[in-house]
């Protein structure tokens, strides 16, 4: 335990937390089940009165996968467009549950939608952040061809964030899908490196390659367990993290 977890004192001061679509889908698996919302907006202020700046990257696979539809003879422009459109549908509802929660919030998007969100402009949600709101980035980069992988990558890097931490369903980093293969093994450290190299799926290698660059961390953990994002941010051993050294 490190001094920082004993003190229970925030080892971030700053984060990015990537949510995919699928993550608020929970157990229906498509849509939005609002339990999951009102789970993650309670977690969120948790970490927020640790004094922590959270800011939120959304996907929308719960409602449109743009390449899966780009794999069904969509063009993929078109189809990345609509999958942006549905992360501004999740955005507002993760703001809602927020707001519920007590939080201020913003979302910033990346499509200029002026009735509903403000448009991202980097100063501006740094700004947001210091002033204790919780910001959310919608539509992605605001490109086709780019996931919200690498749109979380893109805002961390640009809002100075210390981590970005991915929640997902499984409880870190595995050698193989745990679901499909017995001898999967649990990687707790690891580098940006091999993450490409062994092709562990952690982000798509625009966003692991964004992230090596500027030498942001990564940290892969398992929503489900409720108080992992505190956990985390206090500095426990929670999930798995990529780096530049694995030591």
């Amino acid at each position: 335990m490190t001094a920082a977890t004993a003190a229970g004192r925030p080892v971030y001061r700053r984060i990015v937390l990537k949510l995919s679509g699928e993550a608020l889908a929970g157990s229906q698996g498509y849509g939005i089940d609002p339990p999951v919302l009102d789970r993650v907006g309670a977690e969120v202020r948790d970490v927020t009165e640790l004094g922590v700046q959270v800011a939120i990257v959304i996907g929308g696979g719960n409602i449109f996968r743009g390449i899966a539809a780009s794999a069904g003879g969509m063009d993929r422009a078109t189809a990345d467009y609509m999958g942006m459109l549905a992360t501004i549908i999740n955005a507002l509802a993760l703001q809602d549950s927020l707001e519920k929660a007590g939080l201020q919030t913003r979302v910033l998007s990346a499509i200029e939608m002026r009735a509903v969100a403000e448009p991202y402009i980097r100063r501006r949600a740094i700004r947001h952040l210091e002033k204790g709101r919780v910001v959310i980035f919608a539509a992605g980069t605001g490109n086709p061809f780019f996931t919200t992988d690498t749109a979380g990558a893109l805002r961390a890097v640009e809002i100075g964030a210390d981590v970005i931490v991915k929640a997902t369903k499984v409880d870190g980093i595995y050698s193989a899908d745990p679901k499909k293969d017995p001898m999967a093994r649990r990687i707790e450290k690891v580098t940006y490196i091999e993450v490409l190299n062994r092709g562990l799926g952690v982000m798509d290698t625009t966003a692991i390659s964004l992230c090596m660059d500027n030498k942001l961390p990564i940290v892969v953990f398992d929503l489900t367990r409720p108080g992992n994002i505190k956990r985390l941010v206090l500095g426990e051993p929670v999930g798995s993290i990529v780096s530049s050294s694995a030591g």
